[in-house]
């Protein structure tokens, strides 16, 4: 088994992250892993201060590239301060959205090429790649409606619904380019049945049975 991992949590609004993050951080900790949980953009003081940014309505006609950057940025002192760190003691990082969200959003969403993308990935993160990415996956049209319910929508979630059908395009895109990392999740299933076929993936790839 190997010791450290690296696990990533992708998705469009709706698709259920926050409530599935914490059964795999319950499930990996179960199987005796120490877990790190963190997110993107943010993980860091500074990367929190960067994700308000990102988030704030008052900032609505940010630039593509600035958008591109600051989410680099904030990965850049996420990968110093937390993920680097973390792994390179044997921990397990769990880590809502992490790189696969910037080529879904701001190359699928956006329309930045994936070249540009791929350079400042190289960039940031080196040779570093999640080991394994739970993709929830749900029709927009169920995602907007769930992420509707929120009290207040984010610069993002005010998207079209054109922007997050490109988004979710690119996501499924990328996994079926990388069907050995990246594992599709059925998010509209039941609670209970999403949960079930992520245990079983933990089970396979992390070697920790569901909680």
């Amino acid at each position: 088994m190997k010791k450290h991992l690296f696990i990533t949590v992708e998705g469009i609004e709706g698709v259920g992250k926050s409530t599935n993050l914490a059964f795999i951080k319950s499930c990996l900790e179960t199987g005796g892993r120490e877990v790190v949980m963190t997110r993107e953009p943010g993980g860091t003081a500074l990367g929190e201060e960067i994700r308000e940014i990102l988030l704030a309505h008052r900032h609505a006609g940010m630039a593509d590239d600035t958008e591109l950057l600051l989410m680099f940025a904030a990965r850049a002192e996420h990968m110093s301060r937390v993920i680097g760190p973390a792994l390179a003691r044997g921990a397990t990082v769990l880590c809502d959205r992490f790189t696969d969200a910037t080529y879904a959003y701001q190359g699928g969403g956006r329309g930045i090429d994936s070249g540009r993308i791929a350079v400042l990935e190289d960039w940031v993160q080196g040779p570093l790649r999640p080991d394994l990415t739970l993709l929830l996956d749900v029709p927009v049209e169920i995602g907007l409606q769930r992420a509707g319910q929120r009290d207040t929508a984010d610069r993002f979630e005010k998207e079209q619904r054109e922007f997050f059908e490109r988004v979710r395009k690119c996501y499924l895109e990328r996994a079926a380019r990388e069907p050995r990392r990246f594992q599709v999740i059925d998010a509209s299933q039941p609670l209970s049945e999403v949960q079930a076929q992520i245990a079983g993936l933990l089970e396979r790839h992390a070697g920790v049975a569901g909680s």
